[in-house]
């Protein structure tokens, strides 16, 4: 029995990939978890059981609730009345028919909604699950970055334009409320046994691409550290903003390596051209600014997160974990259950 006090946890993006590991995780733990969502979770059957359940010892309900719908959020939140509020919503992986606009709908302004709601009904506590893509992917990126360090997020680039954009509106709502708590995770790349995401699926060929002249080091995390770090963040006094890494980095060539693949180094001027070239195609939702992404990686410096109580592995023995999870050489290995676009959460750090 967790001797955790039970608190009320409304979890936005619950039937999400990080959601659908956090929600039983607060179970366990003993606290009553309204798990929101556009759909329906998927069946313990075929989902597995999933990061950090454990056995529950609280409680799960399900609603229905888009995040866009700032009417439908302040409804849920009044009739649910949270203590806490964790928001996991979010678009990280685009379909071919996502756009823009649809991604800062539910990143930007879907996160005003939350916002909103929780000032409006008195919510004590928000944990909101940003990335280290906030920071930005540029040349002249610290290494490793802290939590001090200028937020940069590329314009160019919607996925980390829109963290910044969030990030601000977060420190303004400090200031202006600052009875809400606030804890903030900038999480880096995710993986573990289940994980299905942009990042994954640049490793599954049989060479992994990199952009010539740039060794690409990428910051890991185990998705069921994430899952700790979150019920740490709804339970603990500490409030902040924190980087969510394992110690270290990996370079693309010692991924390949450990993948039992080769790196194919293309010249970033060539993979811009064959980008814009295929989303104007609608073979692709990524487009030539994605290059920044994978040439210009920001590596955080997670130490802080000792002030939450929580220990994450490594990010060598993430990879290690990850690698011995997939058989040696093959395309796909294990992926697990797919990542819903409009949804879900799986960081891309």
């Amino acid at each position: 029995m967790s001797s955790v006090t039970p608190l009320t946890v409304l979890v936005t993006g619950g039937s999400g990939f990080l959601g659908s590991s956090v929600v039983p995780g607060l179970a366990a733990e003993g606290h009553h978890v309204i798990s929101a969502d556009l759909r329906e979770p998927a069946p313990p059957a075929a989902s597995g059981e999933p990061p950090g359940a454990g056995t529950a010892t609280g409680s799960v309900r399900h609603v229905r609730m888009d995040v866009r719908d700032r009417h439908t959020v302040s409804r849920v939140v009044a009739e649910h009345r949270p203590d806490v509020v964790v928001h996991l919503a979010s678009v990280v992986t685009p379909g071919t028919d996502s756009d823009r606009a649809l991604e800062r709908a539910v990143d930007v302004d879907g996160t005003r909604h939350v916002l909103d709601a929780c000032r409006e009904h008195g919510v004590r506590r928000i944990v909101v699950s940003s990335s280290g893509a906030a920071y930005g992917y540029h040349a002249d990126n610290p290494v490793p970055l802290t939590e001090e360090h200028p937020l940069r997020g590329n314009p160019e680039f919607g996925y980390a334009d829109h963290k910044r954009q969030v990030e601000e509106m977060l420190a303004a709502e400090r200031a202006r409320t600052p009875a809400l708590e606030q804890v903030v995770l900038r999480i880096g790349t995710i993986l573990g046994d289940r994980v299905d995401n942009q990042i994954t699926r640049l490793w599954q060929g049989r060479f992994i691409l990199r952009i010539a002249g740039h060794d690409s080091p990428f910051v890991l995390v185990w998705d069921e550290d994430v899952v700790r770090v979150v019920r740490a963040a709804v339970s603990s006094p500490v409030t902040g903003v924190f980087n969510v890494a394992g110690e270290g980095s990996v370079t693309v060539p010692e991924i390949a390596q450990a993948l039992g693949r080769r790196t194919l180094a293309v010249p970033e001027p060539v993979l811009r051209a064959v980008l814009r070239v295929g989303r104007r195609l609608r073979l692709t939702p990524y487009g030539p600014e994605q290059t920044v992404f994978l040439a210009h990686r920001p590596v955080l410096d997670a130490s802080r997160l000792a002030t939450l109580g929580v220990t994450v592995i490594p990010t060598r023995e993430v990879l290690a974990r990850y690698a011995a999870s997939r058989p040696v050489g093959t395309a796909a290995g294990r992926t697990g259950r797919g990542v819903d676009p409009d949804r879900s959460h799986s960081s891309q750090g």
